[in-house]
This record gives structure tokens, C-alpha cells and sequence, in this order.
């Protein structure tokens, strides 16, 4: 009943305009004078039951659709509406369908994220446990060993750096702030950001990289990336004495940064997981203190400033990061 209401009610003006018109018929018999007052009747007839007939053929043809969309979903799928035989509901019933195949997209990234973001939480808090246990059981201890309280400290500094970048991915576009960059003095800010780190595992930074290089970027994301990669590049070369070079490259496609280490470098068969979260691979349970969540976090970014990334290994003998500056971002000052 609900479906036949909602069908008369949408041809309301169907009716009216069928209905003036036959008063428009009739009115001109009257201006002609009657003279043949069977013919009115006969045409007022004719066109009552032709439009009535229409309608009810419509009705029937349509009587699905009306049906369904009188009726209150109960799950996702009653919004497909199926046997519909008329252009416009077809039409209607695609673009329905394309809304529902958007609306599963975005509600399955949703649910992607909550869920990597529960997981990446719950590993952040259990390894942010070692640390702190470390530093109390440091603190017991009568004579302060103040540089390993220091490191440990550093640990969860680090940890909390990456949740809060983890955290801002998600706004990571309110956040960006394109400008124009000296690589070399970004390079040399980050490599004395770690200094330390090269210090303590007895590695030597080498910058290949022209001071008149530009790049049009963002600073603290870059930063950030350039921090990440790094990182890796000394904390998987076990070896003292090692280099770990930072080298720009101009390219046809742009200016090309690569960060080479001599280090353990990457399986084969881990190489292409590498920038998948939670991801650690057989160097992560080497190092025990991977995450899974650095080099994916860095690969987001990178793809969120239009910056390609491409990392090549051999084992035992080193990592190639390459981080390309297309055309139009890099030239000289």
C-alpha cells in the first residue's frame, strides 16, 4: 500500500496536467457549442482510460522498486535493489551500487587504520617496557651509569616521536608545508641530529652533496624520512669503521638523494616487505628493537610529498635508499 501511495504521490502532476488537459478538450467542444456532445464524452472516456492504463502498466513495471524503497533497511545490501527494468531505475540502482562500493572502501580503511593503530600501540607499550625496566634497574645500582640511562632515554624518546608521527599521518595534509630547501643544509642538520649514534657505533658519515641543490619539500617531514633512513642505515652495519654515504644524484626524472650503507643489508625475499607496517623481517629479529613501523611510516610520507622511493640490497654488502625530487623540485639557488 505504502508502494502504491508513493507512486500516485510522485504522479500527482501527471494526473493534474491530464486532467487540465481534458478540461482544455472540453472547453473547446464548448466553444465549438456542443455539437456533438458524444465525441466530448467519448474522448473524456478514451483519455481517462488510456492514462489510467498507463499508469497501472507503470506501476506494475515499477512495483519492485517502489516496494523496496518503501521498506527500512535492515542491513547494507537491501539498498541494492535488484530486477528493475526501466532506464532511469536502472540508472538509479547503479548509482546506488557505486555509493555502496564507496561507502565498503572507506569504511574498510577505516577499519584498517583503527586496527594498525590498536596494533602499532600495544607493540609501542610493550617495548616501551624494556627501557624503563633497564632504567630501574640502573637506578638500583650505586654508582649511576648515567650514559646508559641516557640511551635508554633516548629509546623512548624515539618511540614517542614515532607515535606522534604516526598519529599525524592521519592529518598528514593539514599539517604539510611546502618550501624550498637547501638539501645540503637539511642533510647536514640531520647527520649531526645523529652524530651521536655514528659516534657510538663507530661509523663515518660521508656528504657527496652540492651546497646550490634545492628541493621544494617539507621540512619536518623530510627531516623525519631523512632521520628514519639514517637510523636504519647505522643500526643495520654491525662493523666499525664502515661509511655510510649520503650522495645526490642529478637524473633526467630529477635530482636523485641516495643514503648507502655497507651494512648487513636486506634479504632478498624481505626486500619488497620492507615498507609494509609491522613488517621486521629477519634484520628486525637481529636488531630485536624493530618496530615494523619506521621505513612504513617514511614510505607514506614519501608518497604523500610526491617523492619516489626505492630501496636496493645485497646481503652483506649494503642498503641503497633512493629518495627522487622530480623535475620542477630540485635546481640550483
Amino acid at each position: 500500500m505504502k508502494a502504491f501511495t508513493l507512486f500516485i504521490r510522485e504522479h500527482i502532476p501527471f494526473i493534474v496536467f491530464q486532467t487540465a488537459l481534458v478540461s482544455f478538450i472540453l472547453l473547446l467542444f464548448w466553444l465549438d457549442g456542443f455539437r456533438n456532445p458524444n465525441t466530448a464524452i467519448y474522448s473524456v472516456a478514451m483519455s481517462i482510460l488510456f492514462t489510467t492504463g498507463y499508469l497501472v502498466a507503470k506501476f506494475i513495471m515499477r512495483r519492485t522498486f517502489y516496494t523496496k524503497i518503501v521498506e527500512k533497511p535492515k542491513q547494507m545490501e537491501d539498498a541494492l535493489i535488484r530486477h528493475v527494468l526501466t532506464p532511469e531505475h536502472k540508472m538509479t540502482t547503479e548509482f546506488t551500487r557505486e555509493l555502496y562500493r564507496l561507502y565498503q572502501r572507506e569504511v574498510q580503511t577505516l577499519y584498517d587504520g583503527q586496527n594498525r593503530h590498536m596494533h602499532f600501540m600495544n607493540q609501542w607499550v610493550h617495548q616501551m617496557k624494556t627501557p624503563i625496566s633497564v632504567i630501574k634497574l640502573l637506578l638500583q645500582e650505586d654508582e649511576m651509569d648515567k650514559k646508559s640511562i641516557e640511551q635508554e632515554v633516548e629509546r623512548i624518546q624515539n618511540g614517542l616521536e614515532n607515535v606522534l608521527v604516526n598519529a599525524r599521518l592521519e592529518t598528514f595534509e593539514e599539517d604539510m608545508q611546502i618550501e624550498r630547501l637547501l638539501l645540503r643544509k637539511v642533510l647536514q642538520e640531520v647527520l649531526n641530529d645523529n652524530k651521536r649514534l655514528f659516534i657510538t657505533n663507530g661509523l663515518f658519515p660521508v656528504l657527496n652533496v652540492d651546497e646550490h641543490l634545492t628541493v621544494a619539500t617539507d621540512r619536518k617531514w623530510i627531516k623525519f624520512m631523512l632521520n628514519q633512513f639514517i637510523t636504519n642505515a647505522v643500526k643495520y652495519t654491525f662493523e666499525k669503521g664502515k661509511k655510510i654515504y649520503v650522495n645526490a644524484v642529478q637524473q633526467p626524472e630529477g635530482l636523485c638523494l641516495e643514503i648507502v650503507d655497507e651494512g648487513i643489508g636486506i634479504p632478498a625475499s624481505d626486500l619488497h616487505r620492507v615498507t609494509k607496517a609491522f613488517f621486521t623481517g629477519e634484520n628486525g629479529r637481529l636488531s630485536g628493537e624493530s618496530t615494523g613501523m619506521g621505513l612504513y611510516i617514511a614510505s607514506e610520507v614519501c608518497e604523500k610529498l610526491g617523492h619516489q622511493l626505492t630501496i636496493t640490497s645485497k646481503q652483506g654488502e649494503g642498503t641503497t635508499i633512493a629518495l627522487l625530487f622530480k623535475d620542477g623540485e630540485a635546481g640550483e639557488q
